[in-house]
């Protein structure tokens, strides 16, 4: 399915707000017996959260604490019309860490994360500046919030490997979350250059590795570095030690195109990739489902979905990926009308790819003229 970049772009993050919505109601639940009791054989649509569980007092169409940050950084983007870190900062403690308190059912999106509660302490409670207060969470909260920017720098991958490896660090540290991050960026990125996922992706990624674009090494090693400590990290980020977290689309890719291989329903790849919350566990079920589903967005979110566990974010992800590859024109309608305050983040979406829009524009002029 042939799409323009306006078309893309928005698919790819309205996906991702889809995505993250849909897994509202049906969130963690490890015992798929248990989902199925509480949402019937097969979850369709937006649901409300059970009384009890996570997210418990919001509708369904709402979006989570992850759909709400990532709306912080499109706001900020929207702004400052770029990537500025200070203001996004300044977005995170006013909007998002003043209406917190450190407890899980507190703030935005009814339930505050393990990592963000861990941010909330030292950042309030001990006073220490944004720059000090990252952890060792093996997530993939910072891929959420950072699909805006990938968005924004889709056509300079440089800058968006910087600024995304920048964010990340602004609350996770360990550098193979940093390294995850910026590949699902740099892959989503590429998708939206109108590339899809299939089999040879990470070689067209390698090839801009090995043309000095993007931030990894072409061949696995150890860094130079023997200094492992925050600093060293944060001094070389984008220049990681192996590109292994490249390659990893293009071979989940290949399993999909091999007959021989087949995940039956497609929704238990939550049981061969893993259900919990890991970086490890959530991204090659997203490759997978994104790969397989690559025209057909609902099946991609609902198989994402109906596998439990954390699944909002599987779905987030794969929302953000399969939209880029099919536009906001290849989402269907009730996904869009259903979604809280749709109207406001379409325009906000619109805003930032008219945007990223205007700066290919401008640099296409620039490049011109030379």
């Amino acid at each position: 399915m042939k799409t323009d970049f306006h078309d893309r772009a928005t698919g790819a993050l309205m996906g991702a707000f889809i995505g993250d919505a849909l897994g509202l109601g049906p969130h963690w639940y490890y015992d798929l017996d248990e989902m199925r009791r509480d949402f019937g054989d097969w979850i369709t649509d937006y649901t409300t959260p059970k009384p009890g569980r996570y997210h418990d007092g919001l509708d369904a169409g709402d979006l989570s604490q992850a759909g709400y940050i990532l709306n912080l950084t499109l706001s900020s983007l929207i702004d400052q019309g770029a990537y500025d870190e200070q203001d996004f900062c300044h977005h995170m403690d006013t909007e998002l860490l003043a209406r917190t308190d450190g407890t899980p059912y507190s703030g935005p999106g009814g339930y505050t994360s393990q990592s963000i509660r861990d941010v909330w302490k030292k950042r309030v409670d001990h006073g220490r500046p944004w720059g000090e207060i990252g952890g060792h969470a093996d997530t993939t909260e910072a891929i959420e919030r950072t699909l805006a920017i990938a968005v924004r720098y889709a056509k300079n991958p440089q800058r968006l490997s910087q600024f995304v490896a920048s964010n990340t660090m602004l609350t996770q540290t360990d550098e193979m979350v940093v390294s995850l991050t910026v590949a699902f960026n740099a892959v989503l990125g590429q998708l939206l250059e109108g590339d899809e996922l299939d089999a040879g992706i990470s070689d067209r990624l390698m090839k801009k590795v090995r043309q000095g674009i993007l931030p990894f090494h072409a061949s696995s090693g150890n860094t130079s570095s023997s200094d492992d400590n925050v600093s060293s990290i944060m001094s070389r980020a984008g220049s990681f030690a192996s590109p292994d977290a490249l390659l990893t689309p293009g071979y989940i890719a290949r399993a999909v195109e091999d007959d021989a291989i087949a995940i039956e329903p497609a929704s238990k790849v939550s049981l061969v990739y893993g259900m919990p919350c890991a970086i490890y566990h959530v991204l090659p079920a997203a490759y997978y489902l994104s790969a397989r589903f690559k025209n057909d967005f609902e099946s991609a979110v609902l198989h994402a979905i109906n596998g439990g566990g954390q699944n909002q974010a599987r779905a987030m992800l794969t929302g953000a990926l399969v939209g880029a590859q099919v536009g906001l024109s290849g989402i269907p309608k009730r996904f869009l009308s259903g979604l809280k305050d749709n109207t406001g983040i379409l325009r906000r979406v619109k805003t930032l790819v008219e945007q990223a829009e205007a700066e290919i524009s401008r640099d296409t002029e620039a490049e011109a003229a030379e």
